[in-house]
């Protein structure tokens, strides 16, 4: 997978914002502004990038899709650092839920566990015991 890349986007006025062409990856997104429709573009571009990569298919490389541009519209250039976008992604916070007996809870409030980061080196020394890569 290519690890940095600038694509062609296409941004097209609309009543509410921008509509946005990425014509390598044959999809589009949209923004309210110039600079969001660009960030949008760039997430967008990252998550099909990732989910390519994930299902065994080549990312395109920037350029390898004709560029029409019609009048008013935007042609511009957005980079994205598809290594650096997987870190982003993978290490986003998720939500989980889990149970523990009343008392524990009581006690454990009373001496300002953090639920979270106690779950989190639970979890990371049983992945480090059955040699799994723990970032």
């Amino acid at each position: 997978m290519a690890k940095k890349g600038a694509y062609p986007i296409i941004l097209k006025p609309a009543d509410e914002g921008y509509y946005v062409r990425i014509p390598d990856f044959d999809i589009g997104t949209q923004g309210e502004s110039v600079a969001d429709a660009m960030e949008m573009a760039r997430d967008v571009i990252g998550l099909m990038g990732i989910d390519m990569k994930d299902d065994g298919k080549a990312i395109p490389e920037p350029y390898t899709s004709e560029i029409v541009k019609e009048e008013n519209d935007i042609l511009t250039l957005v980079d994205i650092d598809f290594t650096e976008y997987r870190k982003k992604v993978d290490n986003k916070a998720v939500k989980k839920n889990c149970t523990i007996p009343y008392w524990m809870s009581v006690e454990a409030d009373k001496e300002g566990i953090n639920y979270s980061k106690v779950l989190q080196d639970a979890i990371a020394k049983i992945l480090r015991g059955s040699k799994k890569s723990v970032n």
